[in-house]
């Protein structure tokens, strides 16, 4: 044994949590880009913030599950999962508000 967690049929989870943690260290650099295009287009796109803060909801609702399951996690997973449940909100509302905000007289009429 090198160090690797067992299940409990003595099953090594090394391999398995190791292509785990890389598949979703993928998958967070990925929404991280979105994010970063989202907010280098001008006007910001309502639909794409919209989207992405669903998302980040989608994960702080997965983490409260776990914490109904399983009991609560290290103090900093709670951080996270404040975060992820009172920061889309905030981004719902100000795409709203994007969508809402007045056009500039020089600004050509669009969809």
């Amino acid at each position: 044994m090198r160090g690797e967690e067992l299940r409990g049929d003595g099953e090594e989870l090394g391999a398995t949590v190791d292509s785990l943690g890389r598949f979703f260290g993928a998958i967070l650099a990925g929404y991280g880009l979105g994010w970063l295009w989202a907010a280098r287009q001008s006007p910001v796109p309502a639909a794409a913030v919209r989207w992405l803060a669903g998302v980040l909801l989608l994960g702080g609702f997965g983490r409260l599950v776990s914490l109904a399951v399983d009991g609560w996690p290290h103090w900093f997973q709670v951080v996270l999962t404040v975060i992820e449940l009172v920061l889309p909100p905030v981004f719902f509302r100000l795409a709203g508000a994007q969508g809402q905000a007045p056009r500039p007289a020089d600004a050509p009429a669009g969809p």
